[in-house]
């Protein structure tokens, strides 16, 4: 497997550009399933993670043709040729289960594999099927595979989730769009991916009214058109190379991205001492007065905290100057990444859900092990405050969510290089 070394010590200046949304646009691509006409996706990402989804398409009958070295993806799904979502391609990422709305809805069947991903704690998938089942559709587990039916399609209904799911309300959106009557999803998910795939999904012929709200509504279509979009910045890659020139020093602009896309991250940013600045090309960042402050974190869906930040967040408030608490109520598990810190001599206590964790003046390289996508990249943003060399091992989780990594890094100053794998 690849290995990235990162020798510490080195200000990051220049700029870097902010790909589109992981997480949107392995949402937006299966909205090709709903529809018989073509759907392009403009600003895509390079990363496997949509080479997977591709796979998962071409498995099911959709023809994929990826142009621009590959930040557009033209699918084309006229004809189905296949409804199972086989458990060889779907184990590799969690957002395969997104087919399941799309295909149901417009086949009225569906017989999908249940996912993996990242080993971030139990994510069930009882959110989505109960959304199925409030539409109409009769669900049956078996072999480890969900089968759904709707005879006669799916039909409207009131879907009201318990607690906020990203996923549940995605699958559900999509499934709604030609379900017969409307639908009315309760407690729904605000994130920026959810309004970019409504709003791809009315440029395909949807009725959808209440993107961003925790309550949308949606009226059934007998069809859905083809579109063209492009996919939202990501704002997780955003919020990832913001905190880099505070834990390396020096002065970065992120090219692409708007404050609105990670307000409270730059809230956040602001009580640490950062001077974080909108651009007209995107937003600058640079340490307001040397050492960062310490401060308190607690994951939240958007529009709070995100949990996909706070592995690199902690990674900063490792050298901070005091003492921070940080609080994970999305997932639990998703501290693995704090022995791997504390290896490079971070001062971490975790108790459950919460770590608590007073800054040093300087890390120290070490070899340590990458344990899932956004562990990863922290891994990497420590190496870069540590003194002499930090080896980040089982790296192919990075490649997932982050493209090109090490390259954009260097550009900025970074001393990082990736070691081939056997």
């Amino acid at each position: 497997m690849d290995s990235i070394i990162v020798t510490g010590g080195s200000e990051l200046n220049g700029d870097i550009p902010i790909a589109g949304a992981k997480n949107a646009c392995l949402t937006l691509m299966p909205a090709t399933l709903l529809s018989e006409d073509p759907l392009t996706l403009t600003n895509a990402p390079r990363l496997s993670d949509i080479k997977t989804m591709t796979t998962l398409l071409e498995s099911l009958g959709t023809e994929v043709t990826s142009m621009q070295d590959g930040q557009v993806l033209a699918m084309s799904s006229h004809k189905l040729t296949n409804l199972t979502a086989d458990y060889d391609i779907v184990r590799k990422m969690r957002a395969s289960i997104l087919v399941l709305g799309p295909m149901l809805a417009r086949e009225g069947q569906a017989v999908v594999s249940l996912p993996g991903g990242c080993a971030i704690g139990a994510r069930p998938v009882d959110l989505h099927l109960k959304a199925m089942e409030a539409m109409g559709a009769e669900i049956e587990l078996k072999d480890g595979y969900v089968h759904a039916k709707a005879s006669g399609g799916l039909k409207g209904g009131t879907v009201e989730f318990p607690f906020v799911s990203v996923g549940a309300t995605e699958n559900a959106l999509m499934a709604a769009t030609l379900a017969k009557g409307t639908t009315v999803l309760k407690n729904a998910a605000r994130e920026p991916e959810i309004v970019d795939l409504a709003h791809c999904l009315q440029a395909m012929g949807a009725q959808i009214d209440g993107e961003g709200t925790s309550t949308i509504t949606v009226q059934g279509v007998d069809r859905l058109g083809g579109a063209t979009h492009r996919v939202v910045t990501d704002r997780i890659e955003l919020g990832t190379y913001m905190l880099a020139p505070l834990i390396a020093g020096g002065s970065v602009e992120c090219l692409g991205g708007t404050i609105d896309l990670v307000a409270a991250f730059c809230e956040k940013l602001d009580a640490v001492g950062a001077r974080v600045e909108q651009t007209d090309r995107g937003i600058r960042v640079s340490r307001a007065n040397g050492r960062v402050a310490a401060i308190d974190v607690t994951t939240e869906p958007f529009p709070g905290f995100p949990t996909d930040l706070q592995a690199q967040m902690m990674a900063m408030l490792c050298t901070a100057n005091g003492t921070s608490v940080l609080e994970e109520k999305i997932f639990e598990n998703r501290f693995m990444h704090a022995p791997e810190l504390i290896r490079m001599g971070a001062q971490i206590d975790v108790h459950g859900g919460t770590a608590t964790v007073t800054g040093v003046e300087r890390l120290k390289g070490a070899p340590v092990m990458a344990t899932d996508l956004r562990a990863s990249v922290s891994l990497i943003l420590a190496g870069m405050a540590a003194e002499g060399e930090t080896r980040v091992n089982r790296v192919y989780h990075l490649d997932r969510g982050y493209e090109r990594v090490e390259e954009k890094l260097s550009n900025l100053g970074a001393t990082i290089e990736r070691i081939k794998g056997e």
